[in-house]
């Protein structure tokens, strides 16, 4: 028996040092989604007390722990309150990162983070140099449950009334966590399976709870630090913040009036009232930043309007947050390029700060990286299931941005299908650059440097 034991330990201790920060983080985050799907496999995780086939309750395990939201069952009406709890635990870990709920209980217990363990909370959310890990540890931890509860009592004044104390208070919590870590899972089956929101478009107080939570939680955490620490001196903000609030603005708005005027004057609002419009055309803009709730129906959207919701749904949150997505500076780096390009500039400029060269490169390689796994994702969908290029495009983008909105067609899908976008999620959740980081083999820089020659671009 102790030879037993001291193999494993043997195995572990040389685990630990062979294996990389990224490789930990990401077999870590592996077995927190095994053990949820083991768990809602179990019988009474179901409301009819039979076995949910591993494959779905892998997929559903997958969509909560990469705060996704795209399902293959309605969440009210297939599982039980054990499975909606384990569901909201796989959420909540997603949302705050495994390495900073593993701070959380170090944090209880009135211990201190070992190195190891502080390099991989730096590895999960990638803060800038200004922020110490206990800093970003604690924003994350105590700045996650203030704003969910701050949530969870603005919309029990409405699930309260409507749905009881106890049940109203559960849902308030559910919803609200849910969409401060962007998951997208909701338990309004008790009104109609797979409605979403969709019977709340025009209720002002659910849909600017909803998309506060969305847009907060989106934001990342040390943005948060930065505009607690300098309130409203905004010219005290660090670069990253100014970038994030505002491409953050500019990706909620541009996206909300293009949806108001295309669908209310003669799409699929027209006819809904003005306010109802409005909030749907915000509400849609504010989700498609990888929140994956709904309050209309997307079957009935103008294709334009679909086209434009890929873009905004690759493009996602800003880094460190709850969101998924290439993220908002990623975009903004490569706007920035272009404009650099188009003024002759030898680097990108921003709020009169230069952006150093290889933050282009990196974005660059995310780009190319997330277009390549959606391109081959939609091909494998095409061509194992009788979905359309639109669908399986939508669901694509859908799962590996960590969005959770769908045209229909999750519940529906093979199981191959199934495991592609559950591999889509899980690598757009971990981060695609820093998965294939994760399984490669380490690289040892060389002070050696090849011959320069150019070549023709463009």
């Amino acid at each position: 028996m102790r030879k037993g034991v001291g193999f494993t330990k043997k195995v572990l201790l040389f685990l630990n040092n062979k294996l990389s920060v990224t490789q930990k983080a990401a077999i870590s985050f592996v077995l927190v989604i095994l053990v949820g799907a083991f768990l809602l496999t179990l019988p009474f995780s179901s409301t009819d007390n039979t076995s949910t086939p591993f494959i779905n309750a892998l997929f559903t395990a997958t969509s909560a722990s990469c705060v996704t939201g795209l399902v293959v069952y309605d969440t009210f009406t297939h599982w039980s309150l054990f499975g909606q709890t384990v569901i909201l635990l796989l959420i909540q870990i997603g949302g705050l990162g495994l390495m900073s709920a593993l701070y959380m209980i170090f944090f209880v217990r009135n211990k201190n983070l070992g190195l190891k363990e502080k390099e991989l909370v730096r590895e999960s959310f990638s803060p800038p140099a200004f922020m110490g890990v206990k800093e970003l540890s604690k924003t994350i931890i105590l700045g996650t449950f203030f704003f969910e509860l701050l949530g969870a009592i603005f919309l029990s004044v409405r699930f309260v009334p409507e749905f009881g104390l106890f049940r109203g208070i559960y849902y308030s919590i559910f919803h609200s966590i849910s969409a401060f870590c962007n998951a997208g899972f909701d338990l309004m089956g008790i009104k109609q399976p797979g409605s979403s929101l969709n019977l709340y478009y025009d209720d002002i107080l659910v849909n600017i709870t909803i998309i506060m939570l969305i847009v907060i939680g989106g934001l990342g955490f040390y943005v948060w630090s930065d505009i607690a620490k300098n309130r409203h001196h905004v010219s005290k903000y660090s670069l990253h913040t100014k970038i994030v609030l505002t491409s953050t603005l500019l990706l909620i708005a541009i996206p909300a009036a293009i949806i108001f005027v295309i669908e209310y004057f003669g799409g699929s609002f027209s006819e809904l009232s003005l306010k109802g419009s409005v909030l749907s055309s915000v509400f849609q803009s504010v989700t498609l930043r990888t929140a994956g709730f709904t309050t209309v129906d997307y079957t009935l959207l103008n294709d334009g309007i679909i086209m434009i919701m890929l873009v905004v749904m690759l493009v996602g949150g800003s880094p460190g947050s709850t969101a998924g997505g290439i993220k908002t500076t990623t975009f903004s780096v490569l706007v920035l390029s272009i404009s650099s390009v188009l003024k002759n500039r030898e680097a990108p400029e921003c709020f009169g700060r230069r952006l150093e060269l290889n933050a282009l490169k990196k974005a660059a390689a995310i780009l190319i990286v997330y277009v390549a796994l959606v391109i081959t994702g939609i091909v494998i969908l095409c061509f194992m299931d009788d979905v359309t290029l639109k669908e399986a495009a939508f669901e694509c983008v859908s799962a590996t941005a960590t969005v959770g909105l769908t045209l229909g067609i999750t519940s529906s899908l093979s199981v191959i299908s199934k495991i592609t976008v559950i591999l889509l999620m899980f690598f757009g959740r971990i981060g695609c650059l820093s998965m294939i980081l994760a399984l490669s083999k380490t690289y040892r820089p060389t002070s050696a440097q090849k011959p320069l020659e150019k070549i023709a671009i463009g």
